[in-house]
């Protein structure tokens, strides 16, 4: 079987304003550009993969990914064997450096012609569950505490039974929206915090220190991406599992986040790693170093969280019992492009059963939702 062709399909599909994203630095989410991503095969296969494009966030837009998929991977890939995926994800370095959503949107296409050439799920591909399904947590926006309180008690109405609360705006502010979701929610909800680096060290010391009184279990990058070795010093003081999310994008970064002692979790991404594999790579490492690791979101469509749920379900080093993932995407869009919803509920997530990642394109939804 060879690669013949690589389709991509800017779409652009509406967020619920009401679950709309606020957080700390660069955080905001409010639109969701996405890249679709067909690999077509001698054989008639198609494989589906889908690049979250906010350039605030990675650097990547819609129309970049675009370029460099068909200017530098297209040439690498075409003719060559899909099934080969860990060789051919090693050339991606060859072609460009960085763009990790963009690699991986390519990757997980790879990933969904091996399992519809093998008949089996992607997480068969993987070694098999290792869980009956992944935990997740839902994500309260940084708005004004009352409106937090609402989103909270939503989330539990839905079936969550954790949530992170955005902060890294203002601490006053940060500390009155946590203490309002705690109130509301109660003591048995798990509730932890993402500052999306918007935090000075002070702020981060200081705001913690108080937010531990609304009993926090975690706190998600409390520091700019960069401020990796300051981040050290803030772990060391608040006495909280600090998980690294805008810090780690590769298996080096995570290296480095472990050699300086700075995170105790580190948040995956299929996007942000570049692919899979080599999330699975950060996952085996970050286990074998003593480290735990979740799955993050950039409010991925069907596609991505499709590929995302395959991942956690299989992965023994993604610690989703004890830091529930953010597979959470659907959840946040009017629509999908995939004709069948993804099993995704409130607090958990499952893949389908179906051959590679199980997803198939609705394609009057694809068209509908096309940039042009």
């Amino acid at each position: 079987m060879k690669i013949v062709r690589i389709e991509t399909i800017p779409i652009q599909v509406p967020l619920k304003p009401q679950v709309a994203i606020r957080a700390g630095r660069g955080g905001s989410h409010t639109v969701s550009p996405f890249l679709l991503v067909k690999v077509h095969t001698d054989a008639g296969l198609i494989g589906l993969g889908e690049a979250s494009c906010t350039p605030r966030w990675s650097g990547e837009d819609q129309f970049t990914a675009a370029h460099l998929i068909s200017t530098y991977l297209a040439p690498l890939l075409i003719g060559e064997n899909p099934l080969e995926i860990e060789p051919l994800t090693k050339k991606f370095r060859l072609a460009f450096a960085a763009n990790y959503f963009t690699k991986g949107a390519v990757e997980m296409a790879l990933w969904d012609i091996a399992g519809k050439a093998a008949g089996k799920p992607v997480y068969e591909l993987l070694g098999g569950k290792v869980r009956e399904y992944v935990p997740t947590k839902w994500s309260v926006s940084g708005v004004e505490p009352a409106k937090a309180a609402e989103i909270g008690q939503w989330a539990v109405e839905q079936g969550f039974k954790a949530m992170k609360i955005k902060v890294g705006i203002e601490p006053a502010q940060d500390i009155a929206r946590v203490q309002a979701v705690r109130q509301m929610v109660g003591p048995k909800i798990k509730i932890g915090v993402d500052a999306n680096g918007g935090w000075t060290v002070e702020q981060a010391v200081s705001t913690v220190m108080q937010l531990r009184a609304f009993g926090i279990n975690f706190v998600e990058q409390p520091l700019a991406p960069e401020d990796i070795a300051e981040m050290a010093g803030v772990r060391q003081k608040i006495g909280l599992p600090v998980i690294a999310d805008e810090s780690a994008y590769t298996l080096q970064d995570t290296k480095m986040l472990l050699r300086l002692n700075a995170a105790d979790v580190i948040s995956l991404y299929v996007g942000k790693a570049g692919g899979i594999g080599p999330a699975r790579e950060i996952a085996k490492f970050a286990q074998s170093a003593g480290l735990s690791c979740t799955v993050g979101s950039n409010l991925e469509l069907g596609i991505g969280s499709a590929a995302m749920t395959h991942l956690a379900i299989a992965t023994s080093g993604i610690d989703a019992e004890n830091f529930p993932c953010d597979i959470i995407g659907p959840f946040y869009y009017e629509d999908d492009v995939v004709k069948e919803p993804l099993p995704i509920i409130g607090g958990q997530a499952r893949p389908n059963a179906k051959p590679g990642l199980g997803v198939e394109l609705d394609e009057a939804k694809v068209e509908k939702y096309r940039v042009k």
